[in-house]
């Protein structure tokens, strides 16, 4: 069978519009449930937990929900209650599915887009902050409906886990940008 070029144009504006990318699938900020326990385990009520990432601070009560601006930074979680030892997280965010779609399918632009716009990113779901500690709670690790404990972690090991989360977000823009460039290749061709 031959491809026509009118074919090949169908093709690719119904892959276009066919294919979501996060910008249009996914909401710019994510719900993370922030609980707080002590360090005996034992649930710490009263605490006020601020998360920052470089799109902003976001606020919630201990056993709430914080809805921070998705973003490829981590989310660095202080919680704090008068007389109570400030508990600290760092919650890391990984490339999500649709990043990946993206590239599959053809969306070159629109992974670059969800990048720059954080919307190809996500963090843990559900974190138990220790007050008193200092724990990282890293989205690879994350499983539906359950509630992520945590690991103290050295700062070399933090170094280790950003390395590797660079490295993955590198080869996932750089396939993006092959696609893309794949792609309008492809258009200039006769």
């Amino acid at each position: 069978m031959q491809v026509t070029r009118q074919s090949l144009i169908l093709a690719l504006a119904l892959q276009t519009l066919l294919t979501g990318c996060a910008t249009i699938t996914k909401d710019a900020n994510q719900a993370v449930r922030v609980e707080t326990y002590s360090k005996n385990n034992q649930a710490v009520t009263g605490v006020k937990c601020v998360g920052k990432n470089e799109r902003g601070e976001f606020a919630a009560d201990s056993s709430g929900v914080m809805r921070p601006h998705r973003s490829s930074e981590n989310l660095y979680v202080v919680c704090s209650k008068d007389g109570e030892e400030a508990g600290i997280g760092t919650l890391i965010s990984r490339v999500n599915g649709n990043m990946f779609g993206n590239i599959l399918f053809g969306g070159g632009i629109g992974a670059i887009i969800d990048h720059n716009k954080g919307t190809a990113y996500n963090y843990p779901d559900w974190v138990r902050v220790i007050m008193g500690d200092n724990l990282v709670y890293d989205r690879k690790n994350n499983e539906d409906n359950q509630v992520m404990l945590g690991q103290a972690s050295s700062l070399e090991e933090l170094k280790k886990i950003e390395l590797a989360k660079a490295a993955e977000e590198k080869a996932a823009i750089d396939k993006a940008t092959t696609e893309k460039t794949s792609a309008d290749i492809a258009k200039t061709s006769p």
